[in-house]
């Protein structure tokens, strides 16, 4: 099943994201940051029949589940994810905002968990 792989891999992500932290790499742990939370959304899409290649289809993904569960939390830490992106390529982060990141990707992956076990056809 394609999408418990993808659940799999956003938590296997995030752990990296906080090994690369601890070694100093910003950039990588930033980047794999963004992974966890790409792979979360991409397990829930595919769950739910939605399209999930590329970054505006995750991003529209997250703002359909914010939308679906009314909880405007989910555009924000998308967002959050989305500025460790951008700090892979720009790398102007400190490691204080990368570590403050990862710790909200942590929490987005909680609070995304249970939709991922939630079939809705919307």
């Amino acid at each position: 099943m394609q999408a418990q792989t993808y659940q799999d891999a956003s938590r296997t992500l995030l752990a990296q994201g906080f090994a690369e932290l601890n070694q100093g790499d910003t950039r990588q742990a930033s980047e794999k940051g963004w992974g966890a939370t790409a792979q979360m959304l991409k397990c829930i899409a595919e769950q739910r029949g939605w399209e999930h290649k590329g970054h505006r289809l995750i991003r529209r993904v997250a703002s359909r589940l914010a939308d679906e569960t009314g909880d405007a939390e989910i555009r924000r830490l998308y967002r959050v994810a989305d500025s460790l992106h951008i700090n892979f390529y720009e790398d102007v982060d400190t490691v204080e905002d990368v570590a403050a990141g990862l710790e909200d990707i942590g929490r987005f992956l909680d609070k995304l968990d249970p939709l991922a076990h939630t079939i809705n056809q919307t």
